[in-house]
């Protein structure tokens, strides 16, 4: 999976007839609560609210020029399915997306709105994952992995704004759940030839990718329970995993409660609002604020789909 300057600029131009791209900007309230400049690549503001739409979008622009024309199978915890969906309905693709029972409700409507028919099913993302691939064999359809080069190109584009606006980043932090956003970013910053050091950040109750990258192979967890339902992945895919382990420099861990403080400072400092996974990377960035004064970094706030009744939760648990 190797990814030229011609390549995300052609993959960008075609996301470019459906979007525009996102803001990347400095708040001061924030720069002062984490005493260093930090730069918010907002990815919540995309039409679906996530990064992801930009992969479903460059997927399904490939798929048409293909002619392929059976319909779509996937399975998401929510962004990626939106993305899937928000792509069909502008390429005239029927999709049906695999959730497990326990899918975020808000993702559930927005993903129906744009027209995919939705199973709840399983009781986790990788449970509805296999149950998909089973579906799309049966029905002869097309099934998406939520992980793969096109979607990895796709996604690696909001990187390549980033890196090619502020090549002079110390480090950048992301956050890690399939990992296409942290594997499009170590492409993105391969391809520009630049020594950003790219932090991976995952929920401490969801860390397969720690785990693994700590044994040098890959760990399945036996759960993935956390408030971050896009971080909440047991098994890494072999293909992300060796991009991660090759091109990472680190990854942290964090906790629901850090996740939910980054939430509430996030609010509070820019007025915007993240969904636990969008979080994570600044709360990472809390972490480690005594290492980073004086340096330049990037942080991914990469959605924000929460439901209205889990976000008004999470910030009164705080002020409390």
């Amino acid at each position: 999976m190797n990814f030229s300057i011609n390549h995300f600029e052609n993959a960008a131009n075609e996301i470019y007839k459906y979007m525009s791209p996102s803001a990347q900007l400095v708040w001061p309230l924030l720069n002062n609560y984490l005493g260093h400049e930090t730069w918010v690549k907002h990815e919540n503001h995309n039409p679906t609210g996530a990064f992801k739409v930009r992969g479903g979008i460059y997927y399904l622009s490939e798929l048409a020029k293909e002619h392929i024309k059976s319909a779509l199978v996937s399975a998401t915890r929510g962004n990626h399915g939106q993305s899937i969906a928000f792509a069909a309905q502008k390429f005239g693709f029927d999709t049906d997306i695999f959730v497990p029972c326990c899918n975020c409700a808000s993702k559930n409507e927005a993903m129906s709105a744009f027209g995919a028919k939705l199973h709840e099913i399983g009781d986790s993302f990788d449970e509805a994952k296999q149950l998909a691939k089973n579906y799309a064999e049966d029905k002869k359809a097309h099934y998406v992995n939520p992980f793969n080069e096109k979607l990895v190109l796709g996604v690696g584009t909001y990187a390549y704004e980033l890196m090619l606006a502020h090549k002079d980043f110390d480090k950048i932090y992301v956050p890690i759940g399939g990992g296409s956003g942290v594997c499009g970013l170590i492409k993105a910053r391969d391809a520009l030839g630049l020594k950003i050091k790219i932090i991976g950040v995952v929920s401490e109750n969801a860390d397969a990718f720690y785990q693994s990258l700590k044994a040098g192979k890959i760990i399945n967890t036996q759960s993935a329970n956390t408030i971050a339902d896009g971080l909440a992945v047991k098994e890494p895919s072999p293909l992300a995993f060796e991009i991660v382990k090759n091109g990472i420099d680190n990854i942290i861990r964090v906790s629901d409660d850090e996740i939910a403080h980054a939430m509430n400072i996030i609010f509070e400092t820019t007025k915007n609002i993240a969904e636990g996974a969008g979080a994570a990377s600044i709360a990472a960035a809390i972490k480690e604020k005594n290492n980073n004064k004086g340096k330049k970094i990037g942080v991914i706030l990469s959605g924000g789909n929460i439901s209205k009744n889990a976000y008004i939760q999470i910030l009164s648990k705080e002020a409390a």
